[in-house]
């Protein structure tokens, strides 16, 4: 090991994720711009209505995948701050830090 602790690689993971998630975000409200909440009477505009459920669908999609990677970005930073008090306390006592 280069000297790098666990406390660093957790940060590093939790940018990681956080990064994703982020661009995840961005990607979910480029595609649900074009959504749009439009009833179709027209038969005539049924590929108008197939493109909206595909929206739809892509959203949802990408609003499962963002869910997920917010979650792991939460959870990672509660990690890392867990890591960082405890780090801290042990510091503090005047105890050895492994």
């Amino acid at each position: 090991m280069s000297g790098a602790s666990f406390l660093t690689f957790s940060w590093i993971a939790w940018g990681a994720v956080t990064s994703v998630f982020v661009l995840l975000m961005i990607w979910k409200s480029l595609v649900g711009l074009r959504e749009d909440n439009v009833v179709i009477l027209d038969p005539n505009e049924s590929k108008q209505a197939t493109e909206q459920q595909q929206i739809v669908a892509r959203v949802e999609r990408v609003t499962a995948w963002a869910k997920r990677f917010g979650f792991a970005s939460a959870a990672l930073l509660i990690l890392a701050g867990g890591i960082w008090a405890y780090r801290g306390y042990l510091a503090f006592n005047g105890t050895q830090i492994p």
